[in-house]
C-alpha cells in the first residue's frame, strides 16, 4: 500500500496503544494512553516515580495484568508467546542468578530462549562485549556491583538480537561513564541492527538522548514529541521546563473541570 504522497510504504509501528488503561486495586494506573512507537528509534519514558512508568513497561512487556484497549507490539498483540523471543525487557531490579557467573546466567537464559546450542557461545560473548563485562564474565553475579549486576541483565534482553528492548531505568545507579557508554550502546542497537528501544527514566537529562519522548504524569500522557519539540515550549528550553510547564497547565485543566 502507498502513502497518500504516492511515497514507498510506512512502517507500522513497533508499539501501537490506544485508549490503553490499566485499574489495579481500584485505582487507575494507566488512563486512557494512545501512542505510537516508530520502529528503529530510541524512545524515551519520563516522568516522575510513581507515575505509570513501569505499569506501561509491564504492559508492553506482555506481563501486566488487567490491560484494557488496544496494545500492539511488532504487529502482535502484546504478551503474545510468539513475541517472547523478540522482545528483550530489563525490570528495575536485576533479574539473573547470583549464584550463577554472568556468562553461566547468559548460557541458561539463551538455552530458555529455545537459541540453537550451535549458536549460544557466539550470542553470549556478543552480549557480553555489548555491555562491557568480558572481563566480569566468570565472576558469580552475586559478587558483581549494582551497576555490574543490571549490566547482566541488560546482555541477558540482548540474547538473541531482539527487535524491541524495554529498558524500566536501566542506568538508574550508574556513574555518568557507565551512563554516556550505555546510551551509546542502545543508540548502536538502534543504528546498526535497527531495534527499537522503548527506555524509562525519571531523570530529565536523559532526554536529549531520545529521539523522542513520551511524558507521562499520574498515568496520562503530557506529551509525545521530540526533544526540540519540547525545549521549545517554554523560554527556558528544557525539557524539564517543559514538562513542568506540561504539568501547570493539565492542573489548571483539572480544577477547572472538577
Amino acid at each position: 500500500m502507498m502513502n497518500n504522497d504516492g511515497g514507498p510504504p510506512s512502517a507500522p509501528p513497533a508499539i501501537r496503544a490506544r485508549d490503553l488503561r490499566v485499574v489495579r486495586g481500584g485505582r487507575t494506573v494507566l488512563d486512557g494512553l494512545t501512542f505510537d512507537v516508530a520502529p528503529g528509534t530510541v524512545t524515551g519514558l519520563l516522568g516522575p516515580s510513581g507515575c505509570g512508568k513501569s505499569t506501561l513497561m509491564r504492559a508492553v512487556a506482555g506481563t501486566q495484568a488487567h490491560v484494557t484497549g488496544t496494545l500492539d507490539v511488532l504487529g502482535t498483540p502484546a504478551g503474545a508467546p510468539a513475541l517472547r523471543p523478540r522482545v528483550g525487557y530489563v525490570t528495575q531490579a536485576p533479574s539473573v542468578y547470583l549464584d550463577l557467573s554472568a556468562r553461566r546466567n547468559l548460557a541458561y537464559f539463551a538455552a530458555v530462549l529455545g537459541t540453537p546450542r550451535r549458536d549460544r557461545a557466539e550470542q553470549v560473548e556478543r552480549a557480553l562485549a555489548d555491555v562491557d563485562l568480558t572481563a566480569h564474565a566468570d565472576a558469580l553475579a552475586g559478587n558483581l556491583s549494582g551497576g555490574q549486576l543490571g549490566r547482566v541483565s541488560l546482555a541477558v534482553a540482548l540474547l538473541g538480537a531482539p527487535d524491541l528492548l524495554v529498558l524500566d531505568e536501566p542506568t538508574v545507579g550508574l556513574d555518568p561513564v557507565l551512563r554516556r557508554d550505555l546510551w551509546d550502546l542502545f543508540h548502536r542497537l538502534s543504528a546498526e541492527r535497527g531495534a527499537t528501544l522503548l527506555i524509562s527514566s525519571h531523570v530529565m537529562d536523559e532526554a536529549d538522548r531520545c529521539g523522542r519522548l513520551l511524558l507521562l504524569r499520574a498515568g496520562r500522557l503530557l506529551a509525545d514529541d521530540t526533544p526540540g519539540a519540547l525545549r521549545a515550549l517554554t523560554p527556558g528550553g528544557t525539557v524539564e521546563d517543559a514538562f513542568l510547564h506540561l504539568v501547570d497547565r493539565a492542573r489548571v485543566r483539572e480544577e477547572t473541570s472538577a
